[in-house]
């Protein structure tokens, strides 16, 4: 599996040991981690806990809690519709059904081309333009089902 390179777990290795110290850090490992894997599988949790001489338990719990990070491949294009409250209220559901119709996946999964995953978060900070959905890191503000096949098509 190529994502899983001996290069990518010397790198990884490289920064953990570049670190001053061990203690703390796991967070910020696994953001490094994530960056050069693109998510973090069993294989990944388990060498950063060994380096950082904590439990595989407690690296899966970190990467469970937070919604940020992933065991599974994201697509090309990662979309994230927003589910907080805001969002929820002014009509995020339908958006999300509307996404996961258009690109036949359900749940949070990647489509088989690897070009788009999708997922929900409970809130990102933009209540104000609700209901909101990035795709990577472009924001989509006052989303509603009927644009959902448009902010598609700019990534076909």
């Amino acid at each position: 599996m190529e994502e899983l390179s001996q290069e990518k777990f010397q790198e990884l290795g490289q920064f953990i040991d570049s670190l001053p110290s061990k203690k703390g850090e796991l967070i910020r490992v696994l953001h490094k981690a994530q960056e050069i894997f693109g998510y973090l599988p069993k294989e990944v949790q388990y060498f950063v806990g060994r380096k950082l001489g904590v439990s595989t338990a407690k690296v899966y719990g970190v990467v469970t809690f937070y919604s940020y990070f992933t065991m599974s491949p994201k697509g090309k294009n990662h979309i994230s519709v927003c589910l907080g409250t805001a969002c929820y209220v002014r009509g995020a559901e339908p958006v999300l059904d509307e996404f996961r119709k258009i690109l036949n996946i359900q749940g949070t999964e990647t489509t088989p081309d690897g070009k788009f995953s999708l997922c929900s978060l409970r809130c990102i900070g933009a209540c104000g333009l609700a209901p909101v959905v990035t795709v990577g890191e472009k924001v989509y503000g006052r989303v509603t089902k009927e644009m959902v096949a448009g902010i598609l098509a700019e990534y076909k």
